[in-house]
């Protein structure tokens, strides 16, 4: 199926800026060379470029690699990590909550058996 990303084991965020001309040979030589991890693992990476208005995702697909482009029509943008050359391993939740314009750190969640629940909800 083209870009199921349910199958993914992980997801990575690529925090800093990435050059958003780049396609997939360069993103692919980014996470290989900068960050040291294997691009064909059965993973999702997100990239950002300076505007915060568009992003790119890589994932490998059985026969092929696959590219996500999203640019953001409404006014805003994304939150994005800016520490260079960082990557981070996102949950489906933080995942859900940057897609949604939402920044990944919560403060109002807490991290519990792995699962983030919202304090703001009763703990009995």
């Amino acid at each position: 199926m083209l870009a199921d990303i349910t199958v993914v084991d992980a997801i990575y965020i690529i925090c800093g800026y990435t050059d958003m001309r780049k396609a997939i040979d360069g993103l692919c030589s980014i996470i290989k060379d900068q960050l040291e991890m294997d691009p064909e693992s059965n993973a999702m990476f997100l990239f950002c470029g300076k505007r915060r208005d568009r992003i790119k995702v890589l994932l490998k697909e059985p026969d092929g690699f696959v590219m996500i482009y999203k640019r953001l029509t409404a006014q805003g943008c994304y939150r994005w990590p800016r520490k260079k050359s960082e990557v981070r391993n996102l949950t489906w939740r933080e995942f859900d909550w940057l897609m949604s314009g939402l920044d990944i750190d919560q403060p109002k969640a807490i991290k519990v058996s792995n699962q983030m629940i919202d304090d703001t909800k009763s703990c009995t």
